[in-house]
Order: structure tokens, then C-alpha cells, then sequence
């Protein structure tokens, strides 16, 4: 039986929208935020930072050279780890972004985030065999080019997967997971958070689990681990992960605090839980004034691999303090 947060959230979150003017030092945060995904790096087009090097004119990958080639006769793929997945003739994975819609058919990955993630085109791309042909249409592009969709959800590649049966793309940013040949979400059997007994996709925004080793830790609605960076200044609030440093450590995108379980998100007016306006435009969610962020090398659910990493970045309580740091 799922727990009742869901439906409190929705009583609660008219409540939950609070302009401060003072808090962690800035001279404004909003915590009304929507239903904003978690753990993205959402830059002003709201994609997820993936770091690809691409071609700015084209968008293709310049590695792998047939990012923006017709995806011909689609195929489906039997992976190890996240079962069928729907591919292109060549073998690459094909993606669908949780930030578009499919009803109606939309893109909302332009510009940056279609450089990382180029579109597949429609021109030329069949059904794979066995699979309802009705399953593919296309969508109009804001620069006018079609994109192919699949049951509603434009496709993509992701420039990152260089060879045939790559998934790397799967799951960045808590917003890009690999089609399955039903249109859903490619999931690898729904794996449960270590030490819960909750899957994924039934997490609020922001959540806990008990972790063998550092205890009670908060981790994102993908059941991610959240980590807060030892170089960041509380008061008054800043970042100092910028640039090259987001690929690796992708920021938390604003949660409502009804959209949280858990989570120290009492506010006084200059310390607690507010969202960080950024220099750079994005806007992060933070804890008693620590930015927080996803480590990109946490591949499921538990993992805790970014602990420690350089002496300055370490999984963050509840009440926003560091985990595991030496005395």
C-alpha cells in the first residue's frame, strides 16, 4: 500500500509557496516551484547536464557520426540491465525526455539540450517488426524540422553512446530514460532504494533511507543519493560547482516542501529550505542553505559513490548536514 504523502502534499502545497526576502543570505528565493523533476541539471531549456561533446551546428555527435541520420528500421534490443529497449537500424538507443509530452506530441529539448540529445529525425524511420506501425508519428520542431515520435514521445539519441547497445544516456538527470517497446519508460525491473522497500517512481521529490553506513540520508524522487559540496558558502548562499563541474555533479532542481518526506523543510526566514538562484540560471534546491546535487557516477538506486570524493563532497542529512566527513 503506498503511503498517504501524495495526497497531503496537495492540501499542503497552496501553503507551502513563501517569498523570502532575507533567507541564506539571498536577496530572493522562491519555493514555489511546481512539479519540478529532481536531480536534473536543468539548464534554461531544462535538460539535464550530460557534457557531450558535440557539434553545435548540427547537433551530431561527432564521435559517432549518425546522430542526425534517419533512424530506418527501428529494432528492438534485449539489454542486460534494462531489458527490451527500442533501438535504431544502427543499434543505438533510442530516448524519450520526461520534460516533453506525448498527448499532444511536444518537444521541449531545443537548442543546448538538442546537442546533447539530438532529435531523431521522421524521414525514413519504421516500425520494428511485430510492433504496431500506429506506434510511430512525428512532431513539428520550433525550427520547423519533424521529429519522430513513438507512441507520443519525440525520440532521441543521446551523444554519449558512441557504439551500438550503449545506454549511458539512461536515467540523467532523473528526466531521460530508453524507450521501451510499449512507449514507457525502459526501468530494468524497478529496482528499490537500498534499505526501502519503496520503488522509484512511488518516492516524493525528496525523501530518506537508511543507509548500512551513514545512516538516514535524503535522496531524490529517482532514489538517488543527495550530496552537498564542501567548497559551497550557506551564508550567504553560493555554488562554487559550476561548469565542467555540473556534468559530474548535476544540481537538485527545486521540490515543493509538500512534495518531501522527511526533510528538515521548516523555513525561519534566513536559514532552511529554499531554492538557489544561481548566476549561471538554474535554480537549485537546498537544504538549511546547502545547494544540493546528484553525483552523475551513482548508476541505481543506493549507490553512494560520490561519498568522499576529493575530501569535499559528502551525502547530506535531513537537516543538511554532511554525512560520513571526518572530524
Amino acid at each position: 500500500m503506498k503511503t498517504s504523502w501524495r495526497s497531503a502534499s496537495l492540501v499542503a502545497s497552496a501553503a507551502a509557496v513563501l517569498v523570502l526576502t532575507t533567507a541564506c543570505g539571498q536577496d530572493k528565493a522562491d519555493t514555489s516551484t511546481g512539479s519540478q523533476n529532481v536531480g536534473a541539471a536543468p539548464a534554461a531549456n531544462g535538460y539535464g547536464s550530460a557534457g557531450a561533446a558535440a557539434s553545435p551546428s548540427t547537433g551530431a555527435n561527432t564521435g559517432a557520426g549518425t546522430q542526425t541520420q534517419s533512424a530506418g528500421q527501428l529494432a528492438v534490443a534485449d539489454t542486460d540491465k534494462l531489458g527490451d529497449v527500442v533501438t535504431d537500424s544502427a543499434g543505438m538507443t533510442l530516448y524519450r525526455f520526461d520534460k516533453d509530452t506525448a498527448e499532444p506530441p511536444k518537444s521541449n529539448c531545443d537548442g543546448d539540450c538538442a546537442t546533447a540529445w539530438p532529435p531523431v529525425p521522421a524521414s525514413g524511420a519504421t516500425a520494428p517488426i511485430g510492433v504496431d506501425k500506429t506506434l510511430l508519428g512525428e512532431v513539428t520542431r520550433t525550427d520547423g524540422s519533424k521529429q519522430l515520435t513513438y507512441e507520443g514521445w519525440p525520440l532521441y539519441r543521446f551523444a554519449k553512446d558512441t557504439k551500438a547497445g550503449d545506454t549511458k544516456g539512461q536515467g540523467v538527470g532523473g528526466t531521460w530514460y530508453a524507450t521501451a517497446p510499449d512507449g514507457k519508460k525502459a526501468s530494468g525491473g524497478g529496482e528499490a532504494a537500498a534499505g526501502g522497500s519503496a520503488e522509484a517512481g512511488d518516492l516524493p521529490g525528496l525523501s530518506t533511507r537508511n543507509d548500512p553506513e551513514l545512516g538516514e540520508v535524503v535522496v531524490d524522487k529517482n532514489g538517488m543519493t543527495v550530496y552537498r559540496f564542501e567548497k559551497d558558502v550557506p551564508w550567504p548562499m553560493k555554488s562554487n560547482c559550476v561548469g565542467e563541474c555540473l556534468e559530474k555533479w548535476p544540481v537538485v532542481a527545486p521540490v515543493d516542501a509538500a512534495d518531501t518526506k522527511g526533510i528538515d523543510n521548516k523555513n525561519d526566514g534566513r536559514r532552511g529550505y529554499v531554492v538557489n538562484n544561481r548566476p549561471d540560471g538554474l535554480k537549485q534546491q537546498s537544504i538549511d542553505c546547502w545547494p544540493l546535487y546528484t553525483f552523475a557516477g551513482d548508476k541505481k538506486p543506493g549507490d553512494t559513490n560520490g561519498q568522499g570524493v576529493g575530501g569535499t563532497w559528502y551525502a547530506i542529512s535531513p537537516e543538511g548536514k554532511p554525512l560520513g566527513k571526518p572530524k
